[in-house]
């Protein structure tokens, strides 16, 4: 699985840190949703994979405060919120969407 995730270009602990963020957030919810379930551990992990490494360097080349960049905790920790943040934002989205373009009633 380390090749894989080496082929892709993503490390494996920022993976597990964004579907850690994903389950909290499927699992945080009042209305569980088998669509939920699946859906958020994995696009949790896969914003994380891909956005956790852009976001830290941001932060650190725009001087913002945070811990050492260089830590492995600093990057996870990004990760996981990353993960988490990713699909209440998705749920957004789609709220949106299915507003928009739901057929209305009569």
């Amino acid at each position: 699985m380390h090749e894989l995730f080496d082929l892709l270009g993503i490390k494996g602990p920022v993976v597990a840190a964004g579907l850690a963020g994903g389950v909290l957030r499927a699992l945080s919810r009042h209305r569980y949703k088998v669509r939920e379930m699946v859906a958020s551990p994995i696009c949790g992990a896969l914003a994380a994979a891909y956005l956790t490494l852009p976001v830290v360097t941001y932060f650190k080349a725009t001087g913002l405060p945070i811990p050492d960049p260089a830590n492995d905790t600093t990057t996870l920790a990004a990760a996981f919120l990353i993960g988490v943040s990713a699909m209440w934002i998705s749920d957004i989205l789609f709220e949106f969407i299915m507003r928009k373009f739901k057929p209305t009633g009569e």
